[in-house]
């Protein structure tokens, strides 16, 4: 679809721009949800992402239209407004698995969960998509931007360069420091977890 998407917005922006948002809204929700770890700020943030790119392509020429790569391109738009929001407002961490779940109803979910009324498999699930998106949350944004870029949105080294405006080495060097950053804070928050389990 990204193939045929630049021709078809060169050619009628407002017929096709449905097409790009329908494409893409859900991928920049999840960047934003990673990176700002609160349901609305993500929402506003894809919202207001389009708003720009499609005041972006009214601007421009028919052939820049043609020669856009939307996926970094939107990526790009989707991480600089989390980076202001962020400068803004103190994050609050929520779920992966429920990203439509606020934290107090999340929370309110999990202190009055019955065990006998969901199946063990997913309260794991549950615990470990919470558990993984806490510790995504306390890296630094230096790794956690390529984490999310590479393993969430999965995008290439070389359209991470073009959104963060890095080298690709720089940035295979950020991933690989931000995921022995999130092992080794797993591994802590393991042991942690042993040592109340004993005590």
């Amino acid at each position: 679809m990204d193939d045929t998407l630049p021709g078809a917005l060169a050619a009628d922006l407002d017929g096709a721009f449905e097409a790009l948002v329908e494409a893409h809204q859900d991928r920049l929700y999840s960047i934003a949800l990673r990176l700002l770890h609160d349901a609305r700020d993500a929402e506003e943030v894809a919202q207001d992402a389009f708003v720009r790119a499609y005041n972006a392509l009214a601007a421009w020429e028919p052939e820049r239209i043609r020669a856009v790569e939307l996926r970094p391109w939107l990526a790009t738009i989707a991480v600089n407004l989390c980076r202001n929001r962020a400068r803004r407002h103190r994050p609050v961490l929520v779920s992966i698995h429920r990203a439509e779940d606020t934290n107090e109803e999340r929370r309110r979910e999990v202190e009055t969960l019955d065990r006998r009324g969901i199946p063990h498999d997913e309260l794991i699930r549950r615990e470990t998509a919470e558990r993984w998106a806490r510790l995504l949350g306390g890296l630094p944004e230096r790794y956690r931007v390529p984490v999310v870029l590479r393993h969430v949105d999965g995008l290439s080294y070389e359209e991470m360069a073009t959104v963060l405006g890095r080298p690709e080495g720089t940035i295979k060097a950020q991933v690989h420091r931000g995921l022995m950053k999130l092992r080794v804070a797993a591994e802590q928050a393991a042991l942690v977890d042993r040592e109340e389990m004993s005590a």
